[in-house]
């Protein structure tokens, strides 16, 4: 029998193609978050899971107050019924470093990044086995929406950049990426799994920003210019260690996987250049 999932938020670039996704495999129903708060207990204990895709600029920006946080909402709806919920969160929670595990040092700098940590801790205790939580490094891919966005990902701001006929040296700086289309088949493994916890959504490996861009540049036939910001520039090097993930899991997951899928997503950036 399919699982049957709501999906809240369809709209941002995480919920859309979570949403292109998952229809293919389980019954999914799309609510705004509105909606679904209103949304009667008998209607929404006919499913299985709620994937929460939605926030609001009010938790992203300010000190963490509980009406702007649309998870605690939704988690003290479904805490009575025999649903699992599904968290977004960040791997900006931890301090920066390599290889960080689920147990590596916590310590969030942004107001974004210190609600998040607040939200996981509360809705452990409210759902217990019932709450996945994901930590989520970089996902690129195409982000189709081109007003309100709450979140700028990395494929926005280099998009926004080189137009402008810029890119910026990022000298040895490093993070870890992960296409959209590996994030989308990690949840639906992830649900098919019966998963619970905390897991590192990522793909485990250091990826240098000056190689990842070259990947997404490859198609772009204009001439760019390499600027370097100096003492302004700020190192933020992480990667994320997926072994918990890869242990219950199997996907392909590999930097060879994600040259391919940039490049490919280069070729979509550019094509009316």
């Amino acid at each position: 029998m399919k699982n049957k999932i709501i999906i809240i938020g369809k709209r941002g670039f995480l919920g859309s193609n979570l949403n292109s996704y998952l229809k293919k495999k389980f019954f999914i129903l799309n609510l705004d978050y509105k909606i679904f708060i209103k949304k009667k207990l008998n209607f929404i204990k006919n499913f299985d899971y709620i994937i929460n895709c939605t926030s609001n600029q009010a938790y992203i920006d300010s000190k963490y107050l509980k009406k702007n946080d649309f998870d605690l909402a939704i988690a003290n709806k479904i805490e009575s019924l025999n649903i699992k919920m599904i968290m977004l969160s960040s791997r900006k929670v931890y301090k920066p470093g390599a290889n960080l595990k689920e147990t590596s040092v916590l310590r969030p700098k942004s107001n974004y990044s210190k609600n998040k940590l607040i939200t996981e801790k509360t809705l452990l205790k409210i759902l217990n086995e019932k709450i996945l939580i994901l930590r989520i490094g970089n996902v690129v891919g195409l982000n189709k929406k081109k007003y309100n966005k709450l979140h700028k990902i990395f494929t926005d701001i280099f998009y926004e950049n080189v137009k402008k006929g810029l890119i910026f040296d990022n000298k040895n700086s490093y993070k870890d990426f992960l296409s959209i289309n590996i994030f989308c088949e990690i949840v639906e493994k992830l649900i098919i799994s019966n998963a619970y916890g905390i897991y590192n959504v990522s793909l485990g490996k250091k990826i240098f920003l000056r190689k990842i861009i070259s990947w997404l540049n490859y198609h772009n036939k204009k001439d760019v210019r390499i600027v370097d910001l100096g003492k302004n520039y700020q190192h933020d090097n992480f990667t994320l260690n997926n072994d918990k993930l890869m242990n219950i899991i199997n996907v392909k997951n590999t930097i060879q996987d994600l040259k391919k899928y940039c490049i490919k997503l280069s070729k979509e950036l550019f094509k009316n250049d």
